[in-house]
């Protein structure tokens, strides 16, 4: 652990995010009412692996159709899935439906970390952050941000991510007793807006004096990651299968990746091209050259597309017959949306 741990971390930092605080749906203004749980969590389990200006319209939009949690309780578990689709990560979706329905069994979210960690979907960051920006207490709140930011203010040369530990332990003491909330998200506006991860600017950085980064000549060099490791490459094929103008939608199973979103037929997600050997009925498969290429968390998708058309009283799996003119309101998966506008631009 680093002896030269800065004392004037805090102070300096609070009185800058008075000042330069983003204007955001969620948060409550330094100084303003304190900030609505349910605005908090919502916004904490969104802004999970994803950028805040995605974030933005997908907030507005749920808190304008559900605005508490009592509200979001009540959803059909069809109709938030259709919502979501396009933010990703859908598995936060099944558990913001199952948090907001034990939030509401229980009458109000709790307020401690520890408490938290029993709901559904929330883990270590979200717990502390939601502890510390929507009911003031202490809590060691770390992203992404704010890993840059500390490995930064102590030139921490520890690759990433075994250095994890060692930021925590140094968040925690810098972490204020009093504003822990501010504190975070001043943390977290800090390394959004200045201490950003190619180009830092440091010259309006309020922690500037106390940055060991800084002094070094070279902060953008911190945090040290570890070299990446390839992700394995899968292959699938997705089938356009129309009737009377419309497209055959399908569920996804429950359980699993994209779990319970609406989908194109499609083969299982395998290490080698599968053709059409799934294809959902015998038909007349027309096998397009185009590709879709997407990249989940943990491996790259190559799909082929193979399109089809059947007479309108031909008997055909169960799903829906979605109006092709309409795909766009099908709340398809970011991977399917992709595939279903290469084959509109293919059909034109």
């Amino acid at each position: 652990m680093p002896d030269n741990v800065p004392r004037a971390i805090a102070a300096p930092l609070l009185t800058w995010y008075d000042a330069y605080a983003r204007d955001l749906p969620w948060r409550a203004r330094p100084g303003a009412n304190a900030p609505d749980p349910y605005r908090v969590w919502l916004s904490e389990v969104m802004l999970q692996q994803t950028q805040v200006a995605s974030v933005i319209p997908y907030f507005e939009k749920f808190t304008a159709r559900w605005p508490s949690f009592e509200a979001l309780a009540a959803a059909e578990d069809a109709e938030l899935m259709a919502a979501w689709a396009g933010l990703g990560y859908y598995a936060r979706a099944r558990n913001l439906l199952a948090c907001a329905r034990e939030v509401a069994r229980r009458g109000a979210l709790p307020e401690t970390e520890a408490e938290l960690l029993g709901l559904p979907g929330i883990g270590g960051y979200t717990a502390a952050a939601i502890a510390a920006i929507a009911f003031g207490r202490r809590a060691v709140v770390v992203d992404a941000n704010v890993e840059r930011v500390v490995t930064r203010l102590f030139a921490l040369a520890d690759p990433l991510p075994g250095a994890r530990p060692r930021i925590r332990a140094l968040t925690d003491r810098i972490t204020p007793d009093a504003r822990a909330g501010d504190f975070a998200q001043a943390m977290m506006d800090l390394g959004s807006g200045i201490c950003t991860a190619r180009a830092p600017r440091c010259l309006l950085c309020p922690l500037r004096a106390q940055c060991d980064g800084f002094a070094t000549g070279a902060p953008e060099l911190f945090p040290v990651k570890a070299a990446k490791v390839p992700k394995p490459q899968r292959y699938g094929t997705m089938f356009w299968l129309e009737r009377d103008d419309r497209v055959l939608l399908v569920r996804r199973p429950a359980k699993g990746l994209l779990g319970g979103m609406r989908a194109l037929p499609t083969g299982p997600w395998a290490d080698s091209p599968p053709g059409l050997t799934e294809a959902p009925i015998a038909a007349e498969w027309q096998l397009f050259d185009a590709q879709v290429r997407h990249g989940f968390t943990h491996f790259n998708l190559d799909v082929a597309l193979a399109a089809a058309t059947i007479p309108a009283h031909t008997d055909a799996p169960e799903g829906e017959w979605w109006p092709i003119a309409e795909i766009e309101t099908a709340g398809l998966p970011t991977v399917f949306a992709k595939a279903a506008r290469m084959f509109g631009r293919m059909h034109a």
